[in-house]
């Protein structure tokens, strides 16, 4: 079948916006993202649209989403398609009349057979049939595009309005679609599409007309107190807050996330600066700034060391007339909330963590699974038990374990639940606890995300893992598996969490030992409803070391080579990551000795595929005097000298010796037959090359590994 295109139209940009009520600020640019490149893929995909980069943009405010699509046809290439029949030999009987194959092929094509060409090529003559296609209209492609873009939205929960079926993330209230100057008639939401938006809530409400699809940024602006490009919205305003408080002499905290969310709450910044009592400085760090974060959305301001000064930066989404009356009132917002926390503060400190214990009991963790304090008694268990493991005092570990959620019933956290652990934290060492009790409070949920930092100290960390060992041993066993996109118990986080705390912590630390205790744990606390037999024990072992792919490729080590370390047996994720680490640098340090290791390697399991293998152990005497008594000997040497390398770690060693066995194992092969008829003979030959292959395997599975160029 060919295809030929016809001549489209003139390329102009596009423009599609959706207006709704105010959207998920912390979302925003996800969002924004996500519907501009599904929507431009789609244009793409539909021969409209040329795919690279700067060929669109995405733009969002909290009232609307859109995207500009540089240089789109106004229809599809028209294309002229010919369709291919039987060979002449085939389609036309002696007498010149048409056989059934013919008449067949003309009424696929909707013709009768004289209306048919004839095309020569070089395999012969043939019957064909051309048509023209008319390629769609823009509004129609425009249309299925943006439909499969709303529709494909990662959007969790959508909301519905009114009396109609339509869903998306808020209400929608108006339509534009302009292909150039031009309106693209379509429907979408039960709005018909114009040219008219909206411009800021407060400074202009009306509606506003856009010329272009390339008038949209500069109209928004000028008529509408709207800067509509998120990137250039964010930036204006972290000139501002910096400006402002580099005037005051002090320097604005912007972390980036609440700089999104911020970007995602205006759509015509106006920065101001505030000040609250300094009495309020007596309050922990993390308690100030998530008053001021979490609570209010303000940015906080430090001195050139980095302490807190009594000062904040409000970006209001307007000008007012009067900004000393909106700094004011966003100082009388301030100061209620800092009494607040002031207030739980001290509420709290008049009871210890340990009195709050036992109200863990009416904190459920798992309908399923028990209680919190049910929960924190497992965790101890399992701590106390890594901590035997790493050679640590446990009495730290074991009151740490029974403190680590007493924090939870307290009004602060009530109030700021991402400051758990912080907050119990400062309690213990308000209550005069060892530092190492109260840093593992803190530190049980480190790391919290990615790149967080990790626990500090073998009690921390005993405490972390147990915690997140119990937590997919739990959840597991009751088969509430991750699928897709959701993971409401952050169970990846979780395996990941274990990986790094195992691997950059140095812990080497069985990862089965500490799985089968976690279930173990489970298995003895009476639970009905929960499966924790061997095959909910291998799902989650599978499911760490699955975490260990994405961990290892980010770090350079090919998944090949993971896997080659992973079939060594080795259970350790410190010590795999280690030895693929090594085997990943002789790959590409060293090619020519590593391409011989893995050549011999490969060789040696294609071989022992097609047989059955009994034992490893080989006797020298029924060897024949060469290249077979050659190949024993020298291999008993480097297991013989491997030994220690193996012991201390030390793998690139162990490598360079092995690689020594590729001569003598290429002139074993090249000089001995393996598969004689003497079976005692063969059994021998083959328990010979069972057992080199075990000490290949003592690293890594090398025949897995794919050549380096």
């Amino acid at each position: 079948m060919i295809q030929r295109k016809a001549s489209p139209g003139r390329r102009r940009n596009l423009l599609i916006e959706i207006g709704t009520e105010e959207l998920p600020p912390g979302a925003l640019k996800f969002l924004a993202r996500s519907f501009a490149e599904s929507l431009f893929q789609g244009l793409v995909e539909a021969g409209v649209a040329q795919d690279g980069s700067g060929r669109h943009e995405a733009y969002a405010t909290p009232r609307r989403l859109a995207v500009w699509v540089r240089g789109v046809l106004p229809r599809q290439p028209g294309r002229v398609v010919e369709k291919r029949g039987p060979a002449l030999g085939i389609a036309f009987r002696s007498d010149g009349t048409p056989t059934e194959a013919a008449e067949g092929f003309a009424r696929s094509c909707g013709v009768s057979v004289h209306r048919l060409k004839r095309v020569q090529t070089e395999r012969g003559a043939w019957l064909a049939h051309s048509r023209s296609i008319a390629g769609l209209r823009l509004n129609r492609i425009v249309s299925d595009c943006l439909d499969a873009s709303i529709r494909n939205l990662p959007v969790p929960k959508r909301m519905r309005w009114g009396e109609h079926d339509h869903e998306f993330v808020r209400p929608v209230h108006w339509i534009l679609a302009l292909h150039g100057s031009e309106v693209i008639r379509i429907h979408a939401f039960g709005f018909k599409a114009g040219r008219i938006t909206r411009g800021h809530r407060f400074h202009a409400p009306g509606q506003i007309r856009i010329a272009s699809a390339d008038r949209y940024l500069d109209t928004l602006k000028s008529s509408g107190f709207v800067i509509a490009d998120y990137r250039a919205r964010q930036s204006i305003i972290n000139r501002q807050i910096r400006r402002l408080a580099a005037k005051s002499g002090v320097e604005a905290i912007v972390d980036p996330n609440m700089l999104d969310e911020v970007t995602g709450l205006v759509e015509w910044p106006v920065a101001l600066m505030g000040s609250f009592d300094r009495r309020y400085l007596k309050l922990p760090r993390e308690v100030l700034i998530a008053t001021m974060e979490l609570h209010q959305k303000y940015f906080c301001t430090a001195d050139g060391r980095g302490k807190l000064t009594p000062g904040f930066l409000v970006v209001s989404n307007l000008k007012s007339r009067s900004p000393k009356r909106v700094r004011e009132g966003n100082e009388r917002v301030l100061r209620a909330r800092l009494s607040d926390a002031e207030f739980f503060w001290q509420a709290d400190q008049k009871r210890s963590l340990e009195s709050r214990v036992d109200d863990l009991a009416g904190v459920m963790f798992h309908k399923r699974l028990g209680s919190v304090l049910d929960r924190s008694r497992r965790i101890r268990v399992l701590a106390v038990r890594i901590s035997t493991i790493l050679g640590l005092e446990t009495e730290n570990t074991a009151l740490a374990a029974r403190l680590c959620k007493a924090d939870l019933v307290t009004d602060m956290v009530g109030e700021f639940p991402k400051l758990q652990g912080v907050v119990g934290r400062y309690y213990a060492l308000n209550e005069g606890m060892e530092k190492t009790v109260s840093g593992a409070i803190e530190g049980h949920y480190l790391p919290r995300h990615a790149g967080d930092r990790l626990p500090s100290g073998g009690v921390a960390q005993s405490l972390a893992l147990a915690d997140r060992i119990d937590t997919l041993c739990g959840i597991f066993s009751c088969g509430e598996l991750p699928t897709g996109d959701r993971d409401p118990f952050g169970l990846r986080r979780a395996a990941l969490g274990i990986l790094r705390i195992l691997i950059e912590g140095g812990l080497n630390l069985d990862l089965d030992l500490l799985i089968d205790q976690g279930m173990d744990n489970y298995r003895q606390s009476g639970l009905e409803g929960i499966d924790t037999g061997g095959g909910t024990t291998a799902q989650v072992k599978h499911f760490i070391l699955e975490r260990m792919k994405g961990y290892a490729q980010d770090r350079g080590i090919g998944i090949d080579v993971l896997l080659a370390a992973q079939e060594s047996g080795d259970t350790h994720p410190c010590d795999l990551f280690a030895r693929s680490l090594v085997v990943q640098r002789f790959l590409e340090e060293r090619t020519d000795t590593a391409e011989a290791l893995v050549s011999a390697n490969k060789r040696i399991a294609n071989i022992l595929s097609g047989v059955t293998i009994r034992t490893t152990a080989f006797d020298t005497e029924m060897m024949s005097p060469g290249p077979e008594s050659r190949l024993a000997r020298k291999m008993l040497d480097v297991e013989r000298r491997i030994a220690d390398k193996f012991a201390s770690g030390e793998y690139w060693k162990a490598l360079e010796l092995m690689s020594g066995l590729k001569k003598p194992v290429d002139l074993y092969f090249d000089s001995v037959m393996i598969m004689v008829d003497d079976p005692k003979i063969r059994d021998n030959r083959i328990a010979l090359l069972a057992h080199l292959r075990s000490l290949f395997l003592s690293v890594a599975d090398l025949s897995r590994v794919r050549a380096r160029p």
